[in-house]
């Protein structure tokens, strides 16, 4: 079957598809976002270890630069270097262990930490230029594009209004220290990140946001795919609707069977018919094996008549008993007394005929 139009898709996703989008790797997530995550992370790494950085790195240069030019010697030049990456590595690493984690967590929180490997398997329709084409002209891409756009403005807008603030105080700085300058730089640069980080930010919400429309809108489906889902899912109605009448009739058949064991069956006289059954000591209550409506109930009544079971007319309680006890259950209470009043009536009568 063709694949419909989207806009023909006026049904809610099933579970199941939803499911198998995710196996496929079609969740919403947001590239945008996980950018400023990190983006943020790195500017909080580099705040809390940002002095550490700095002197491990320092540390560095000043053993390689002492030690390294000291002797020509091959092995002493090696541990000069070796040591000196060590204490390198361990300058950084906090700050790209933090930013690795920032990075996972990004994506673990919008997807769930779903691993598609079927997006990594090989397809013709990657490389039909056709497809690629279409691709070109779709609502994601052109969201992708005015979304470039957008941080090039918001990175310029922002750029331009921090230096502009500051042009003043950057101007000032003409024929200072070097240590003076480097600290203006420094503040000028975190007022810089810091606004920019604050509108990447709103930018990224609301590709988050339309990365989940998206999703939803290319999830939902057509009155068609509902129905066949349903099907495979639930089998064919038809073939459903036969089992349940075939379990039915047996259930029904199972009842019947018990009319015959039963003590006395209640009618209305002609619409309801509850067959009981009560064996002093082994049940705690009598209980109802069988009921019908209508044909059925006639049925109850002949197989009742023929079996010698006691056929007892009173309207009022077997509209209750049919109404409030399914069959295989035992009477509430508050019917004990009406129902023993009847037991006892057969009781009395079976008494009547055996002597």
């Amino acid at each position: 079957m063709p694949e419909e139009p989207l806009q023909e898709r006026t049904e809610e996703p099933t579970p199941r598809r939803r499911e198998e989008a995710r196996k496929r790797g079609q969740v919403a997530r947001s590239r945008e976002l996980a950018s400023v995550v990190v983006l943020g992370s790195s500017v909080l790494a580099f705040a809390l270890s940002g002095t550490f950085m700095y002197y491990q790195i320092r540390a560095a240069l000043e053993f390689f630069l002492g030690n390294f030019f000291r002797s020509f010697d091959f092995p002493e030049g090696m541990l000069a270097i070796r040591k000196a990456f060590y204490f390198s590595v361990l300058g950084v690493a906090p700050f790209f262990l933090l930013l690795t984690v920032a990075a996972f967590l990004a994506h673990f929180v919008q997807t769930g930490g779903v691993a598609a490997w079927e997006v990594l398997s090989p397809k013709a329709e990657r490389i039909n230029p056709v497809e690629g084409f279409k691709r070109l002209f779709s609502i994601p891409a052109l969201v992708e594009l005015v979304k470039s756009v957008a941080k090039i403005v918001i990175i310029s807008t922002v750029a331009y209004l921090v230096i502009r603030h500051r042009l003043g105080d950057l101007l000032a700085l003409t024929g200072e220290d070097l240590h003076t300058l480097a600290v203006a730089l420094y503040f000028l640069s975190r007022d810089l990140v810091l606004k920019l980080l604050i509108a990447l930010v709103v930018l990224a919400i609301l590709d988050f946001f339309f990365q989940r429309w998206d999703v939803e809108r290319k999830l939902r489906m057509t009155r068609e795919e509902l129905k066949e889902e349903l099907k495979q899912t639930e089998g064919d109605p038809l073939v459903r609707s036969r089992i349940r009448q075939l379990q039915r009739e047996m259930a029904r058949r199972r009842m019947m069977a018990e009319v015959p064991r039963a003590d006395v069956v209640i009618t209305n006289p002609e619409h309801l018919a509850v067959a009981l059954r009560y064996q002093l000591g082994e049940m705690p209550a009598p209980q109802v094996v069988a009921k019908g409506r209508g044909y059925l109930a006639e049925r109850i009544k002949e197989m009742a008549r023929e079996a010698g079971v006691p056929v007892v007319e009173d309207p009022p309680l077997a509209r209750l008993l049919y109404q409030r006890v399914e069959v295989g259950n035992y009477i509430p209470e508050d019917l004990y007394q009406a129902v023993a009043e009847v037991l006892a009536f057969v009781y009395r009568l079976r008494g009547k005929r055996v002597s």
